[in-house]
């Protein structure tokens, strides 16, 4: 016998063909975009263009009885295929005249991403390893364009080795941290000098929207073009300092990462059951969970070289566990009200922030629910 549901059920599954069937001419479409886009020299992310178009879809739902934030998120998911996608077309070359790039480094994570994006921009790219610096002088000599990817710990130790550049061949690193690297780059290379940090691993699919921090050393309008090709990467470049950079990353990675670092080694002191854990935890538990979890996922002397890169880091780590110290005493006086009062400061110092950043997680948890797979017992 049908089951009630059946004729209904055959009916949404014709709608859900129909929806691949849609999404598969939106990405052939967005091939073609990518073709264009690398013909002129576009950024394959323009934020105006995106802006735009998502709020005409939101009002086109909401007069349709669909819920917008449903459109929004069915084409932001999207969106993101078709910046990956984009890739497949590369990009156009800024600057053609650029005799080879050496990648020092090229064959870890995030250099082999940088090779296949330069690759991608139509530049003639060298991979320098460790095991080549017999091969050093012929690559580096006719260089245009030298990027150190090395772990932090070797970061300015190779770059004492390059003394010999061409005057006008750009030097640039991506390491996470800058003071050290521009310093060791300015003193060993008369010409154009750049510190980069990507602020991303190396498992993303595109550059688009990703953001790439840029401190100057020298030269800055020599190394531009270099600054434009990563943003028609889909890129964000953030020009600071190299003193401000770190002064922001001892909060955004070294803290970050050593409080995940503590709190899984405490879980694993506990011998917590992480099974049961994720079986009663809310989205947001699950999350915060997820993010720890990925650290251990990780190589632990890149988190080791980036927790202890900087004197400065373990000082805030010292002040943080102060204020975790000042924070017990309140439990420890069951002080429920100096509780209330320290939570009201704060959150009087996030303003407007703590709102905005409800609403960003409240999307991330509903994303995190919903992908929450459950099995029958």
């Amino acid at each position: 016998m049908a089951h009630p549901l059946d004729n209904l059920r055959n009916q949404i599954d014709s709608v859900d063909q129909q929806l691949v069937d849609l999404l598969a001419q939106r990405l052939a479409l967005v091939a073609q975009v990518g073709e264009v886009k690398s013909e002129h020299g576009l950024p394959i992310y323009a934020p105006d263009r995106e802006a735009a178009m998502l709020a005409k879809r939101r009002d086109e739902a909401t007069k349709k009885g669909v819920p917008p934030d449903l459109i929004e998120d069915i084409l932001r998911r999207t969106m993101r295929e078709s910046y990956a996608s984009e890739n497949d077309t590369g990009f156009k070359t800024v600057h053609p005249q650029l005799r080879n790039v050496v990648v020092i480094g090229g064959g870890g994570q995030l250099g082999k991403l940088f090779v296949n994006m330069l690759r991608l921009s139509g530049y003639q790219v060298d991979v320098l390893e460790k095991d080549d610096w017999q091969r050093a002088d012929d690559l580096l000599g006719n260089a245009g364009l030298v990027l150190v990817a090395v772990p932090i710990e070797i970061t300015e130790s190779t770059i004492a080795r390059l003394g010999n550049l061409p005057s006008d061949c750009i030097l640039a690193d991506i390491t996470s941290t800058k003071s050290g690297p521009v310093k060791a780059m300015l003193d060993v290379h008369s010409g154009p000098v750049v510190g980069l940090h990507p602020m991303f691993g190396p498992d993303i699919s595109s550059f688009a929207k990703q953001v790439i921090a840029y401190c100057d050393g020298r030269d800055a309008q020599q190394y531009q073009w270099l600054i434009t090709q990563m943003q028609i990467w889909g890129a964000r470049l953030y020009r600071t300092s190299a003193q401000a950079h770190d002064e922001a990353m001892t909060l955004i990675q070294a803290l970050r990462h050593f409080t995940s670092f503590a709190y899984g080694v405490h879980l694993e002191s506990v011998n917590a059951d992480v099974k049961q854990l994720l079986e009663l935890s809310s989205p947001i538990y699950r999350l915060e969970l997820a993010m720890v979890g990925r650290l251990f996922a990780q190589d632990p002397d890149l988190y080791a070289d980036i927790i202890m890169s900087n004197p400065d880091n373990l000082k805030m780590i010292q002040s943080y566990h102060h204020s975790l110290g000042e924070g017990v005493k309140l439990l420890e006086a069951g002080d429920k009200d100096a509780f209330v009062a320290s939570f009201n400061r704060v959150s009087e110092w996030f303003g407007d922030y703590a709102q905005m950043f409800m609403k960003e997680s409240k999307a991330l948890l509903q994303q995190a629910h919903d992908s929450r797979h459950y099995q029958d017992d």
